[in-house]
């Protein structure tokens, strides 16, 4: 198959389908309403290099024990923060199953204390370099901002200029820049389903790489609605501004997954797609054009999700609960 994909495509799909996903090392993992897959191109066996790309293994799974969550599920915000939990720990499980892909047979799977220590780091982290910096520093020099209203100004507008420094730095990395197509290919595939279309990698290639419920517009929305949510906070001691700021965190969280998961069903609204315009062009930083053998995996995982499930066949009941970002 071409290793070249149509470049800078422009269609995009007008639904939204109870579909996402995420890339992988060399892989995409998807995920639907009852069932998620992890689909990896296979590193050729040592010595073999006629040019021809590796096989694709793929592993299905099926959500068991997140119906107990069901009834959270139903409740705004919080169900939210219920699937931001539940997507990182999907998603640390399908690093884990790809790297394992690369290395080999003789290679095993992480266990899930380790992606549990994993992930509680990276939460730290993250609150820790988005929202307790900018607040320190601002809080630095609260007394020559002269009103409350300007020190949260600042400080948004310090904490989405630490957000945009980190995206663009990891921009750059060269290591990472495979994955970024990988995440341009999960993107094209899914917004191609949505559109009726073929499922081929040269029909996916037609497609825009940047999609409405990517997990990259969510954390600008994320940023933007802190300023909102912490300037009804007020303005206290410095350990004071910094717990509401980690408390608050759940909340911005679950307001913001709601106004993605509306933007994502109200896409085809003009007003909508200009307020969701920043979002999608920020996703320029974290996807890549992939090509059309990077398509053909993510498609492989996709179908791996359909041949168990049609995401237009669930009614509101099962689909309560269910929030899914691309």
């Amino acid at each position: 198959m071409s290793d070249t994909a149509v470049r800078e495509p422009g269609l995009t799909a007008s639904r939204d389908a109870p579909l996402g996903g995420q890339a992988v090392l060399e892989g995409v993992m998807m995920r639907g309403v009852r069932h998620w897959a992890v689909a990896v191109r296979a590193p050729l066996p040592e010595g073999v290099d006629d040019g021809t790309p590796g096989p694709i293994p793929v592993q299905e799974f099926e959500f068991g024990e997140r119906r107990r969550l069901r009834r959270f599920a139903r409740v705004p915000i919080l169900r939210g923060v219920i699937a931001l939990v539940e997507s990182l720990a999907i998603g640390f499980r399908a690093l884990s199953i790809a790297a394992s892909a690369q290395l080999g047979e003789d290679a095993e799977e992480l266990s899930g204390g380790v992606w549990a220590v994993v992930l509680i780091i990276g939460f730290v982290f993250a609150i820790g370099l988005f929202f307790v910096v900018p607040v320190t520093l601002v809080n630095l020099v609260k007394h020559q901002l002269g009103s409350s209203i300007v020190f949260w100004l600042v400080e948004g507008a310090l904490r989405t200029a630490i957000f945009l420094a980190y995206l663009t730095l990891l921009s750059r990395m060269r290591d990472l820049r495979r994955t970024f197509e990988y995440h341009g290919a999960e993107h094209k595939t899914i917004s191609c389903y949505e559109a009726g279309d073929e499922l081929t990698p040269e029909r996916a290639a037609q497609y825009s790489r940047l999609h409405p419920r990517c997990g990259t517009s969510f954390l600008l929305v994320v940023m933007i609605v802190s300023i909102f949510v912490f300037a009804v906070a007020g303005l206290h001691a410095w350990w004071i501004l910094v717990l509401t700021r980690i408390v608050g965190v759940p909340v911005i969280i679950g307001l913001s997954f709601e106004l993605i998961k509306w933007a994502g069903r109200n896409r085809a609204r003009r007003w909508v797609q200009i307020v969701m315009y920043p979002g999608l062009q920020l996703q320029r930083l974290t996807t890549r054009e992939p090509s059309l053998d990077q398509l053909e995996v993510a498609i492989a995982a996709l179908n791996a999700v359909l041949a168990h499930e049609t995401p237009g066949a669930f009614g509101p009941e099962e689909l309560v609960g269910i929030e899914v970002v691309a």
